[in-house]
C-alpha cells in the first residue's frame, strides 16, 4: 500500500486581529483541503502574532513607559488554551483538569475552534501560536487531529535573543512527539520552532523518538535557512516541512508602527493595517488606544473574549465563521484618552521602534518568507518561497523514503553508537511513541 500524503506550508501572515486570522486560517485550511492536502503547517506565532521589528521600549537597565503599552496589546493578542503556567501535558490534551465554574471548557475558545476547523476541514492542522498563561506569554505549537482533536501542544523551550524579553521559556517535556494514522500512514510528528532546529541536542532528543515528519514553523527569512531544513532531512531521515510568515512593513500592526490605515482583503474584510501617510493623528492615536473587548459565540457554544482592534468595534464581520457579537458581553476596559491627561505615556518614536538596521520604506519585506518541504534525502521538494503572501506550498511525498534511508544512516540507533553516546532530557520520555 503506497505510504504518500500530501502535505502543505501555509506561507500566511498574521492579520490585524487573532479573530481576523483565525477566520484566515480557517479559510486556508478549507482551500488546503480542496486541493488533497493531509497535514498542513502554519508558521511561528501565526496566532498572536510575531512582533517583528519591535523593541518594546527595552534597553539595558531601562523600559520605557510606552513599550510597556506596546507589551499590552501584544498580550491581548495572545491566545489563551487553558493550560497551567508549568504545563499540565497529557491532564491539558486529555481535558482533565479543572474547570471554571459554570463553564464547559478552559481558555477563551481558541482550543475548540481549531478542533472545529480541523474536524470540518478534515484536515491535520499544526499552528504555531502565542499562548498567553497567567502573566506569561509562550511562544508554541499545537497538534489538531480532525478526528480527536488536539493530540499535543508544545513551548518554544529557547526564544531567541530579544524573543526572551517577551515569551517564557518552555519545559523540554513538551518536545513528545505524536504518533498518529493518516490514510493507513503511520505518522510520528514533532516540532521545532525556529533557532531550536540549530540546537543539536535538542533535534537529537526528536530524532531518537523515531520522528519521520519535522516541523519547523520559523520567523527566519535568510537564505541560509533552507540548507539548515536540508541538513535536518539528511541527518534525521524525516520529511521536513517550515513555514514563515512574508510580511511588508505596511502590514505590521499599528501598535508597532504607530500610524494607521485600512485595507480591504481579498476576502471582502477590512483589516487595520500600518498606513503610509505619516504619524496618525491625535484622533486615530485615541481611537487606538481603546480596549475593548468582546465575548462571542461559537456554532459549538464556546465563548472567546476578543480584543477588538478595527475601525468598527462592534462590528460583527471581523469575528471568526460561526461567531456572532453579543453586545450585551461587551467588556470595555478603556484608558484614559491621551487627549484629556498629561500623564497617559506616548507611543515610542520611531527610532525606539525600529532599530537602525531596519529600512523605513513601507514597501520593504521585513520578513521574506522563505518556506519549503524537504524530503528524507535531503532534497527540496517545493520551495523556498520568497516575497509571496499567503501562498500555498504542497507536495506529495512518500512516507517509505524515511525507511529506505535508514539503510545507511539512523543517527538515534545503528549509526548512533548508543552503547558510547547518551542523552537525556530532564521529564522526557525519548522512546518512540507507541503505534
Amino acid at each position: 500500500m503506497p505510504q504518500t500524503l500530501k502535505l502543505a506550508s501555509a506561507q500566511s501572515r498574521t492579520l490585524s486581529t487573532t479573530a481576523l486570522t483565525l477566520t484566515a486560517l480557517e479559510g486556508t485550511a478549507k482551500s488546503a483541503a480542496q486541493q488533497g492536502v493531509d497535514i498542513i503547517l502554519f508558521p511561528e506565532a501565526y496566532l498572536g502574532g510575531y512582533p517583528r521589528t519591535c523593541s518594546f521600549g527595552n534597553a539595558v537597565g531601562g523600559r520605557t513607559a510606552g513599550g510597556r503599552e506596546q507589551f499590552l496589546h501584544y498580550f491581548h493578542s495572545a491566545v489563551d488554551l487553558g493550560d497551567t503556567p508549568a504545563g499540565a501535558g497529557d491532564d491539558w490534551i486529555q481535558r482533565r483538569l479543572p474547570l471554571p465554574q459554570g463553564k464547559t471548557y478552559r481558555g477563551d475558545g481558541t482550543r475548540e475552534e481549531l478542533e472545529r476547523i480541523a474536524r470540518e476541514s478534515n484536515i491535520f492542522i499544526v499552528t504555531g501560536l502565542v499562548e498567553r498563561c497567567a502573566g506569561t506569554l509562550y511562544c508554541g505549537t499545537v497538534y489538531v487531529c480532525p478526528r480527536l482533536g488536539v493530540l499535543g501542544k508544545r513551548r518554544k523551550v529557547m526564544p531567541t535573543g530579544a524573543e526572551r524579553m517577551i515569551w517564557g521559556q518552555g519545559s523540554p517535556s513538551t518536545l513528545r512527539a505524536v504518533a498518529t494514522e493518516i490514510k493507513g500512514v503511520r505518522v510520528c510528528l514533532a516540532s521545532a520552532i525556529c533557532w531550536e532546529n540549530y540546537m543539536p541536542l535538542l533535534r537529537q532528543s526528536l530524532y531518537a523518538q523515531n520522528v519521520n515528519l519535522w516541523l519547523a514553523p520559523t520567523a527566519d527569512a535568510r537564505d541560509t535557512w533552507a540548507s539548515l531544513m536540508r541538513t535536518i532531512g539528511i541527518e534525521g531521515r524525516c520529511v521536513v516541512v517550515s513555514a514563515n510568515q512574508c510580511v511588508k512593513r505596511s502590514q505590521l500592526p499599528v501598535w508597532i508602527t504607530g500610524s494607521s490605515s485600512f485595507h480591504t482583503s481579498s476576502n471582502g474584510q477590512q483589516e487595520l493595517l500600518n498606513g503610509k501617510n505619516g504619524p496618525a493623528s491625535p484622533t486615530e492615536t485615541s481611537h487606538r488606544t481603546r480596549r475593548k473587548s468582546v465575548i462571542t459565540t461559537t456554532k459549538d457554544k464556546h465563548e472567546i473574549c476578543w480584543p477588538v482592534a478595527t475601525p468598527d468595534e462592534n462590528s460583527s464581520s471581523n469575528l471568526p465563521n460561526g461567531i456572532s457579537n453579543s453586545s450585551s458581553s461587551a467588556i470595555d476596559d478603556t484608558p484614559p484618552s491621551p487627549t484629556t491627561t498629561t500623564k497617559r505615556p506616548s507611543p515610542l518614536s520611531q527610532t525606539q521602534t525600529h532599530p537602525s538596521s531596519w529600512s523605513t520604506s513601507q514597501d520593504e519585506y521585513v520578513s521574506r518568507g522563505g518556506s519549503c518541504i524537504i524530503s528524507p534525502f535531503g532534497e527540496i521538494l517545493a520551495g523556498p518561497l520568497w516575497e509571496k503572501e499567503d501562498e500555498l506550498l504542497i507536495a506529495d511525498v512518500d512516507f517509505e523514503d524515511c525507511e529506505r534511508g535508514r539503510l545507511d544512516l539512523d543517527v538515534a540507533g545503528s549509526y548512533g553508537r548508543l552503547d558510547s553516546f547518551k542523552l537525556s532530557v530532564e521529564g522526557l520520555d525519548l522512546n518512540p511513541p507507541p503505534s
